[in-house]
C-alpha cells in the first residue's frame, strides 16, 4: 500500500477538495481512469440507475447489478488482469478484483477502498471444497458529499469462507465476516471452472447487499 498517496487523498477529502473519482483513482485503481466515468454522481434513487436506458452491449463484457428493487446493467470500461472497472448507463461505477467488489461510486454510501492482509481465498473457489479458509481485510467507507462525519476508515473484517452447498450446477460459497461489521456474503461458482457467476456482497453499513450477476464474462486474463 502506498502510504503518501493515501494520506494526501484523505487530507484532501477532509478539506472538501477531493471527489469520489479522486479517491477511487488513488486508493483503488492503479491505472488511469477517464474523467467521463465520473462526469456526474447520481443518487441511489431508482430513476438514476437506468437513466437513458440500458446500454447496448455490442459484445462487451457486462454485469447485472441489483440493489433492493433497483437494477442496472454495467459494462466493462477498464481492465488490468483481474482488476476491472464497470459502469452503468446511470453513472454507477463498481470496481472488482476477480469476483469481489472492492469499490463503488455513485451511491449514498460508497466503498472507497478494500485492502487484503494476504491473498483472497475467493481467488481459488474450487480449493474451498477441500477446506475452509480465512482472510482479513480493511475497508474504507465514505458518504456522498464527502463530509468527514460520513467517513469510516480502517474497518477491520475477519472472514471465514466455506462451501455451504455443492451440486452439479453450482458451488455456493459463504463468507461470514465479523469485526467492525458483521455480515455474510454469498458467491455461486461453476463447479468445473470455479468461475463465479452470481454473488451477494456487502457494500456498506447503510446499504442492502449488492447482487452481481454475470451477463457476459470478460475474456480470460
Amino acid at each position: 500500500m502506498r502510504t503518501w498517496p493515501l494520506l494526501l487523498a484523505l487530507l484532501a477529502a477532509g478539506c472538501g477538495q477531493a471527489t469520489t473519482a479522486d479517491v477511487v483513482r488513488v486508493l483503488v485503481w492503479p491505472i488511469p481512469v477517464p474523467d467521463s466515468l465520473f462526469s456526474r454522481t447520481p443518487s441511489d434513487r431508482p430513476a438514476e440507475w437506468d437513466r437513458g436506458g440500458a446500454p447496448a452491449l455490442g459484445g462487451l463484457p457486462a454485469l447485472t447489478l441489483s440493489l433492493g428493487r433497483r437494477q442496472a446493467v454495467a459494462t466493462l470500461h477498464q481492465t488490468q488482469g483481474e482488476r476491472r472497472l464497470w459502469r452503468t448507463a446511470g453513472g454507477l461505477v463498481v470496481a472488482t478484483d476477480g469476483a469481489r467488489v472492492v469499490a463503488t461510486s455513485g451511491l449514498q454510501e460508497m466503498v472507497a477502498t478494500t485492502r487484503f492482509d494476504g491473498p483472497d481465498p475467493l481467488a481459488a473457489p474450487l480449493a474451498l471444497r477441500d477446506a475452509e479458509a480465512s482472510a482479513r481485510r480493511v475497508v474504507d467507507l465514505m458518504r456522498l458529499g464527502r463530509q468527514p462525519d460520513g467517513m469510516s476508515f480502517g474497518l477491520t473484517l475477519d472472514c471465514r469462507l466455506r462451501v455451504a452447498e455443492a451440486d452439479e450446477e453450482a458451488l455456493l460459497i459463504e463468507e461470514r465476516c465479523r469485526g467492525d461489521e458483521s455480515f455474510t456474503n454469498r458467491f455461486w461458482a461453476d463447479p468445473r471452472t470455479g468461475a463465479v457467476f452470481r454473488s451477494e456482497q456487502w457494500i456498506g453499513r447503510r446499504m442492502p447487499p449488492l447482487i452481481v450477476e454475470v451477463l457476459s464474462p470478460p475474456p480470460a486474463s
